[in-house]
């Protein structure tokens, strides 16, 4: 699932920006709320990091979504989560016409998620309205409902958006959002636990930029040695394995004519470890791959590194995600260096993104 609220960027740009300032301090309330908890943790025991990142990306996508509603998304959370593991099903081969006839459990089950999620959002945004109505709050709240429910209620016909929009980019942002930062996190806490130079590096970059103080928006820009080691951990573990789009028109690409309504799957895991873009040393870790950027990693070819996908459709998750384990990571590496507990198993999972089956577990040492 990829999100669609870049399309609507143009018509609420002030807003986004704004909202994506504001939520920094909850960023690193959330994360002061995981560290807070670790240490009461056992010094050079073992701990599972990406349960731990779960809980702190729920705890946050709630909190900046939501706002004021913070309860109740997290209910709309749990719902999408059970929902998540439905779709994963979608990819099963079905036969032709039966399928259209006879639902599965899973299809009976989806459906009446997707109708409790959509019943839920719709009650929140009753009452938000409700309450900017009455004056009780200004406007719609600046949270991400609040931007999006200011552009419901835009008065220029076009760049208005529909309800069955708003309550699609509420729940794509809300599970593709949490999603895309905890397998973020957690893929990059195991590739630096196995890269322990890289993980010095990453240190000293933090603490050159904000010491032991709390991370501040104008270093996490400044953070070039971070976003190299990011930008590699998304290209070896791409959140999205695939992304399906239609075709609007006929299209003739080299000798196929490729017809109008036809779907086509891009696949984003092959096209990251494809060795004629990246090279014999694909599968390896190399961050220093982005040192001057994305498009000299790529030799110019975009297309060839897309873990948010490209275009007008690119996923929310862009921002979000790299803002929020930014902040994670940094305020990880000025408490504790890690390494890889002898326990881990690698099982990269494909669900709704490319998550790790048996969790990512590490030896912690404070510092």
């Amino acid at each position: 699932m990829h999100c669609g609220l870049f399309a609507y960027m143009l018509i609420w740009h002030g807003g986004i920006v704004l909202f994506y300032k504001n939520m920094i301090p909850d960023m690193i309330a959330s994360a002061e709320t995981m560290l807070d908890r670790w240490k009461s943790h056992e010094e050079g025991k073992e701990m599972e990091v990406y349960e731990e990142f779960r809980l702190l990306t729920s705890e946050v996508i709630s909190r900046t979504a939501f706002g004021s509603s913070y309860v109740e998304g997290k209910n709309i959370f749990d719902m999408l989560m059970k929902f998540s593991l439905l779709l994963k099903n979608d990819y099963i081969l079905k036969f032709p016409g039966i399928s259209m006839l006879f639902k599965t459990n899973d299809d009976i089950k989806s459906e009446k998620l997707a109708q409790g999620i959509r019943d839920s959002i719709m009650g929140i945004i009753k009452k938000r309205e409700e309450k900017a109505m009455s004056g009780e709050e200004e406007r719609f709240g600046s949270d991400f409902l609040g931007l999006l429910l200011k552009a419901h209620h835009d008065t220029n016909d076009i760049q208005r958006i529909s309800v069955d929009d708003l309550v699609d980019e509420c729940k794509s942002f809300y599970l593709v959002g949490q999603e895309t930062s905890n397998t973020l996190l957690s893929w990059t806490v195991l590739l630096l636990a196995l890269h322990t130079d890289w993980q010095e590096k990453a240190r000293m970059e933090v603490l050159q930029l904000f010491g032991k103080q709390a991370p501040n928006p104008d270093g996490l820009a400044k953070l070039k040695t971070m976003s190299m080691i990011f930008n590699e951990s998304l290209r070896l573990y791409s959140p999205a394995v695939t992304v399906t789009r239609r075709v609007e028109k006929d299209v003739r690409l080299g000798k196929l004519i490729i017809p109008a309504n036809f779907e086509l799957i891009v696949p984003y895991l092959a096209l990251h470890h494809e060795p004629q873009s990246w090279g014999q040393d694909a599968q390896l870790f190399k961050p220093e791959r982005f040192f001057e950027g994305v498009a000299k990693a790529t030799n110019n070819n975009l297309t060839s590194f897309m873990p948010f996908g490209m275009g007008p459709r690119i996923c929310v998750g862009l921002n979000f995600a790299t803002v929020e384990a930014k902040i994670a990571l940094s305020m990880i590496l000025q408490r504790y260096s890690f390494t890889l507990s002898p326990g881990y198993v690698h099982s990269p999972l494909r669900s709704m993104t490319l998550r790790p089956q048996h969790g990512v577990q590490v030896m912690l040492h404070s510092l």
